[in-house]
């Protein structure tokens, strides 16, 4: 099932480990570390690794240093909203008040309610507290029908020359939602910690695991460090 979420990186530090490389070398060198040649990309990841992160070292500053910029498509706004708790990163999220047009045309059918709302697949669920549950195929298409004509009504309310921000409280909650997230690599590593979790919401684990995988492209060294000591592991956040 194609669920419509996507992490596309648009903007990102050059070569950021060894701008970590060159960070920590700073905090030792006699010299600017301007003067210096710093060793290959590559290598300064096995460095930084080693003598930052490995064996639980935990010195996480030179870190701060990259930053690497996202955009999130398609995630329901309760993601969006567990993700933004966070201020680590830095976020501008599509506004419910300027952005109302594709309510308008699911209300017409010439958008798919798919396309506009999140719903979870059928299948077998539960509760924070371990509880299951099922969530059927015609419970879901109930649901759908739910999120259409919500959309009908939310274009009443526009026709009666009600305002976006009144009209959208006809909206349900799970509307598709995109945004804008940067930060650097210290505070990715610290959202993943926090949402990469077996307890966390089901669409942010997917999340994690997508921003995860654009990471690990950025900074691989870091990122391969990462997956085998603290990935998923509900570690507390450095």
């Amino acid at each position: 099932m194609d669920n419509g979420f996507a992490i596309h990186t648009i903007a990102q530090t050059p070569n950021p480990q060894t701008l970590v490389w060159l960070a920590m070398h700073q905090d030792y060198s006699e010299d600017a570390v301007w003067d210096c040649s710093p060793p290959e990309e590559w290598r300064c990841g096995e460095i930084i690794v080693r003598r930052l992160l490995g064996g639980d070292r935990g010195h996480y500053g030179p870190l701060e240093h990259p930053q690497i910029s996202f955009n999130v498509v398609g995630f329901p706004h309760s993601t969006m909203q567990q993700l933004r708790t966070h201020r680590h990163a830095t976020f501008d999220v599509q506004s419910g008040r300027y952005t109302g047009q594709r309510f308008l045309d699911a209300a017409k059918g010439d958008r798919s309610v798919e396309d506009v709302f999140w719903l979870r697949p059928v299948g077998e669920y539960s509760d924070r507290n371990g509880k299951r549950y099922q969530y059927t195929e015609q419970q879901r298409r109930d649901d759908l029908e739910w999120c259409r004509v919500a959309c009908q009504r939310y274009a009443a309310k526009i026709t009666a020359g009600f305002s976006e921000e009144h009209a959208r409280a006809m909206i349900p909650f799970e509307f598709r939602q995109d945004w804008v997230m940067s930060g650097n690599a210290r505070a990715i590593l610290h959202l993943l910690d926090l949402r990469w979790k077996k307890d966390a919401q089901w669409e942010c684990q997917f999340f994690a695991e997508m921003l995860f995988e654009r990471f690990a492209l950025w900074m691989p060294a870091v990122g391969a460090w990462y997956a085998h000591s603290r990935g998923g592991k509900a570690r507390l956040a450095p």
